[in-house]
């Protein structure tokens, strides 16, 4: 999701909050209904311009808004999907864009809710990671995947042809989803996006740990305690190989780099040395 000035940051938080106590004793039936007609108002949203304007115009009065949206939606979406979305209208948006998004935002977030509701929320956070992290390795496969003189459906049965039984269903569907409405992102950013979704949705923050050689699970455990207690708060491992730090490890959390690698610490020796 691109960078929000204040009043949209605000408006989606309040919308993600409402999303949660709706998704709370919820179906898993209902959430992913929820997730389904949220996309459909994206690509709605997307393709019609107008529509997408007057709803995000802050100079028009919510309840003029709501009228739009339920004579346009209200035999197409269920009465949940209505109710959330006349909060997005009725909200204040910095530009028509941060509307669009978050709606796209709010979709991801009550299919995760599916993965949550099943015990599989990790699983679907990690295979996230791993195909952001394949993407990277493979770009052949990141072009082909993001070719736009390939038709949508081309595209998406070829990433069902790596996918197929491999991964968990709503990790599919939410790759699916970013392949067949990119929004200018390519699919490893949108993995990793995801993924990061995956862990907020946890209320967690997550550590991507690059290190020269796997950590043992003990290693692990004891490098997430150290991390939460820094923090603050639950953090969660996202552990990447690169032999190329020779040893120590880099550890990332949001903005924040920490690196004890020992390629650093070799680079900071020599710049000390006289010249």
């Amino acid at each position: 999701m691109q960078q929000m000035r204040a009043a949209s940051r605000q408006a989606a938080a309040d919308a993600r909050d409402r999303l949660y106590r709706y998704l709370d004793g919820t179906p898993e039936s209902e959430a992913e209904q929820l997730g389904e007609e949220l996309f459909a108002v994206v690509d709605l949203l997307l393709a019609e311009p107008v529509l997408r304007r007057h709803l995000a115009d802050p100079a028009t009065a919510a309840a003029g808004k709501n009228r739009l949206l339920r004579t346009v939606l209200g035999r197409a979406i269920g009465e949940p999907t209505l109710d959330l979305l006349s909060g997005l209208v009725g909200a204040r948006w910095s530009g028509t864009r941060d509307l669009v998004d978050s709606v796209e935002m709010l979709g991801q977030l009550a299919l995760l809710a599916v993965a949550q509701k099943q015990g599989a929320i990790e699983e679907v956070e990690d295979e996230l990671f791993r195909v952001g992290r394949l993407l990277d390795r493979e770009p052949r496969l990141r072009l082909l995947l993001a070719d736009p003189t390939a038709p949508v459906q081309r595209r998406v049965e070829l990433l069902r042809s790596v996918l197929s039984g491999k991964v968990h269903p709503v990790t599919e569907r939410q790759l699916v989803r970013a392949v067949q409405a990119p929004q200018g992102r390519g699919l490893d950013r949108a993995a990793e996006e995801l993924a990061e979704l995956a862990a907020a949705s946890r209320e967690r923050s997550v550590a991507k740990v690059s290190t020269p050689t796997g950590l043992s699970d003990d290693q692990q455990r004891r490098l997430t305690e150290a991390l939460s207690r820094f923090y603050g708060r639950p953090i969660g491992l996202q552990v990447e190989l690169r032999p190329e730090l020779i040893g120590g490890l880099v550890v990332r959390v949001g903005d924040e780099v920490i690196d004890g690698s020992l390629a650093a610490r070799i680079l900071a020796a020599r710049q000390r040395l006289p010249h």
